[in-house]
């Protein structure tokens, strides 16, 4: 009963303060850019070939509104099966937390009816990392990673790397996981410049 309490108090606290982690950054501007469509999914397909066949199984989590995604996805994990038998991922498909030109008052409950879905997924798949790379889906993803930490359930390594079309600003989503990744990946140095706290290897996607 008391571990019961405890676990609501958490995902409680966690939830108040994304709510007031979202309210700053968006009351201070987004400053964000439209980006390219697909272009998140093109960038973590590239990083994902980086990765050592050590990270099986990978779970790949898309909004359920994305239509493209997941053939993409099927069609380099059938590439990269060709060098690793052993090669195993999932697709799992969570609410959509903003869509293009969603204003931001209903952001915010699209926002936590996302954070609703992902906390049963995170929980039953208790990753070693999310990697991720601005989607907003992204969010509650990492945001329920951290809670299994505070939980004392399992450590989540949360890395965030920062699209390259990011030049002088971060992106709405790199804003609110940049206090809470345990590394941030930029690929301009003027962002290092102004986000002590990240990390600048170059170009890497």
């Amino acid at each position: 009963m008391v571990f019961l309490v405890g676990v609501t108090f958490a995902i409680l606290l966690i939830c108040l303060l994304f709510i007031i982690r979202l309210y700053i950054v968006v009351k201070s501007g987004s400053d964000s850019q439209p980006g390219i469509k697909g272009g998140h999914t093109s960038e973590i397909l590239r990083l994902m070939e980086c990765l050592s066949a050590a990270y099986t199984p990978r779970h790949y989590v898309i909004a359920d509104t994305d239509g493209m995604s997941e053939e993409r996805i099927c069609t380099f994990e059938s590439s990269k099966q060709h060098s690793n038998s052993e090669s195993q991922f999932t697709i799992f498909r969570i609410p959509r937390s903003r869509e293009v030109h969603q204003s931001w008052s209903s952001s915010l409950i699209s926002t936590l009816n996302a954070l609703w879905y992902s906390f049963p997924l995170v929980f039953r798949l208790r990753p070693d990392m999310v990697l991720c790379n601005g989607p907003g889906t992204c969010v509650p993803l990492c945001v329920t990673g951290l809670l299994l930490g505070i939980l004392g359930m399992k450590k989540v390594l949360i890395v965030y790397v920062e699209s390259i079309c990011r030049v002088q600003t971060l992106s709405l989503t790199g804003k609110i996981l940049y206090p809470i990744s345990d590394y941030f990946f930029v690929q301009w140095s003027s962002l290092r410049d102004r986000y002590p706290k990240s990390i600048f290897l170059g170009k890497i996607v």
